[in-house]
C-alpha cells in the first residue's frame, strides 16, 4: 500500500471542523458586537444554532468512522474529505479495496433509519420518520464524479456508493439500521461501521498494484478538501 505521507490521503472531516469554527466564529463576533457589554456572557449561556451543531456532528462522525477504518482495515487505503471537480461539495471518504471503488457518505443522525417502497414511485430513505431521500441524490452525485474520474485511469474497475451510519450522541441502542441484515436504497448499502469494513476486507477482482495506482491516481483527482 502507498505511504499516506506522501500521498496525501487527507484528514477526516477537515473541512467541516473548518466550516464549524468559521460559523462560531462569526456567531461569536455578530454577538460581541450586538452587545458590547454583555456579549461573553450571552455567549457562555446560549446554545450554538443548529446549523452550528450539524456541522460539528457530522465531523464526528466522519472521524469516528476513519478511525474504524483505519483499525479494521490497515490493508486498505482510504481517502479522507476529499473536493469534488468543478463542485463545492466534497466526499467524505473513498476506500480502494479489493471488491473495488466504494465511496462512502457518513451520517450520524438520531433515530431509526428505514427504506420505504411504495407501491409507485423511488424507493424513500426514511429517518426517524423523516424523508430523507435526497441524502441519496448527493451520494449519486458524488459517485457519478468517481466513475468520470474512474474512466480516466481503469474503466473496467467496480464502483459502488454507500452510507455508514454512526451512533449518534444519546442513542444507546446503535445507529438506528438493522443489525443482521443491509439496508440499500437505489442501489446504495446502508451499513454500520462493522459491517462497512467487513465489506472492505472481502476479497475481489482489483489486485494490490492496481490498488496502488488507482489510489495515487485518485489523490491526483480528488484534492484534500
Amino acid at each position: 500500500m502507498p505511504e499516506s505521507d506522501d500521498l496525501h490521503l487527507g484528514t477526516p472531516a477537515a473541512s467541516a471542523r473548518r466550516e464549524a469554527d468559521r460559523r462560531r466564529a462569526a456567531r461569536e463576533a455578530a454577538t460581541r458586537e450586538r452587545h458590547p457589554h454583555i456579549g461573553n456572557l450571552l455567549l457562555r449561556l446560549g446554545e450554538p444554532p443548529a446549523h452550528e451543531r450539524s456541522w460539528r456532528t457530522g465531523a464526528i462522525g466522519e472521524e469516528a468512522v476513519a478511525r474504524h477504518l483505519a483499525a479494521a482495515c490497515p490493508e486498505v487505503p482510504v481517502l479522507h474529505d476529499r473536493r469534488m471537480p468543478g463542485s463545492r461539495a466534497n466526499i467524505d471518504h473513498i476506500a480502494i479495496a479489493p471488491s473495488g471503488v466504494l465511496v462512502i457518505d457518513t451520517k450520524r443522525l438520531k433515530g431509526k433509519i428505514e427504506v420505504r417502497k411504495p407501491f409507485f414511485g423511488d424507493e424513500k430513505l426514511v429517518v426517524a420518520g423523516r424523508d430523507k431521500t435526497r441524502l441519496v441524490d448527493g451520494l449519486r452525485g458524488q459517485v457519478a464524479a468517481v466513475r468520470k474520474g474512474l474512466d480516466l485511469i481503469e474503466a473496467d474497475v467496480p464502483l459502488a456508493g454507500c452510507f455508514c451510519f454512526v451512533n449518534p450522541d444519546g442513542q444507546a441502542g446503535g445507529s438506528g439500521i438493522p443489525l443482521h441484515r443491509t439496508l440499500s436504497v437505489d442501489g446504495f448499502a446502508l451499513y454500520s461501521p462493522r459491517r462497512l469494513s467487513k465489506r472492505l476486507n472481502s476479497d475481489g477482482p482489483v489486485t494490490p498494484e492496481q490498488i496502488d495506482s488507482l489510489t495515487e491516481a485518485l489523490v491526483e483527482l480528488f484534492p484534500r478538501a
